[in-house]
């Protein structure tokens, strides 16, 4: 008999592989997408060195183009597969599976998908995974729709129970619900056990209203890798350093202090007047390997160490990531992992 016991695994347990969309000039990616492209094809090569890449496209001439750039960048094609589903746009972490883990089966939660509290059109996103459960991609998966709005990067798991999210996003999705009602559907849904609320913490150029994931982020033995900010002269000065004190009463459930790696501050990112977000938190753990966005500044370097330092044993990749956070957002925000044994 198979376990009813199902979990949220922590990013860094084992993956079957990683969940792509390409870009096309139907998505929001239109006005800059032959760079855009290339930093796509770079992340798939990168990704398809430690595990497989299940890529979306669009249509049969999206998939030639997507196959053309990966070849040029030299990725092992034997690891790309290519599905052709509908999408609206490309932010994966956000539309795609939040997958659980049971004793040998695996659950697909759907959660609704309201393109960032109604920002954005996202009937075809919010159907995604209906698409992709419907294709029989999964092995002893069963799809479980929830009606409830709930993005991926808005919340962290150890994998040992504890999620880490953030008040300002769950808040804006459902300001008629409390705390205790939110994470009471948060534990039933995903098999924790209790939620970690950070009050403080934004990022200019983030349209999400605060995900976790360019702020704070799980990393192995009990370590929060997150964003601070060292510029007292920054507008964000404040509400990070509010941010990092939160971080700091936080228990694990043990009862001791997290440890903390605090990551650089790159240098205001300004396109046509309108600062973006360039989180160095963002980052996207695969099997063996760490990619680490990086935005041509200073602090590039000192941003992947520090994330080396709390995944050990990982390769540290550090992969351009500068034409991505034009739409707001970085690797993790595109990407969602798959725990291992879910693919063939």
């Amino acid at each position: 008999m198979m376990s009813t016991a199902f979990r949220l695994p922590a990013e860094w347990e084992p993956q079957a592989g990683v969940l792509l969309a390409w870009p096309h000039a139907q998505t929001d990616w239109a006005e800059r997408l032959a760079e855009v492209e290339s930093t796509f094809a770079s992340l798939a090569a990168a990704i398809a060195r430690f595990e497989p890449v299940l890529i979306c496209v669009a249509d049969a001439q999206v998939r030639a183009r997507a196959t053309r750039l990966l070849e040029s960048v030299g990725a092992d094609l034997s690891k790309c597969r290519f599905v052709e589903i509908e999408y609206d746009d490309t932010w994966l972490r956000d539309s795609g599976p939040i997958t659980l883990r049971g004793a040998d089966e695996f659950r697909l939660m759907d959660f609704r998908f309201t393109g960032w509290g109604g920002k954005f059109a996202a009937s075809r996103d919010d159907r995604l995974i209906e698409g992709l459960a419907a294709r029989e991609l999964f092995h002893h998966a069963e799809h479980r729709r929830v009606d409830w709005a709930l993005e991926g990067g808005a919340i962290e798991s150890d994998g040992a129970g504890t999620l880490l999210t953030t008040w300002r996003c769950l808040h804006q999705r459902h300001p008629e619900q409390s705390r205790e009602q939110m994470a009471r559907m948060l534990c039933d849904r995903l098999g924790a056990n209790r939620v970690l609320w950070l009050e403080r913490g934004y990022l200019q150029g983030d349209d999400t209203d605060a995900h976790i994931d360019t702020l704070a982020r799980f990393a192995p033995d009990d370590a929060i890798v997150f964003q601070a900010c060292d510029d007292p002269a920054d507008v964000h000065y404040d509400e990070l350093a509010a941010m990092r004190a939160e971080l700091a009463v936080l228990r694990t459930t043990d009862g001791k202090p997290y440890r903390l790696h605090a990551l650089p501050w790159a240098r205001p990112v300004i396109d046509d007047g309108r600062r973006l977000a360039a989180s160095y938190a963002n980052y996207l753990i695969v099997n063996s390997a760490v990619l680490v966005p990086v935005y041509g500044d200073p602090a590039d370097a000192e941003a992947a160490r520090i994330i080396g330092v709390a995944h050990p044993g990982c390769e540290v990749i550090a992969l351009p990531c500068r034409p991505l956070i034009w739409q707001n957002g970085s690797l993790h925000c595109l990407t969602m992992q798959l725990p291992r044994g879910i693919l063939e």
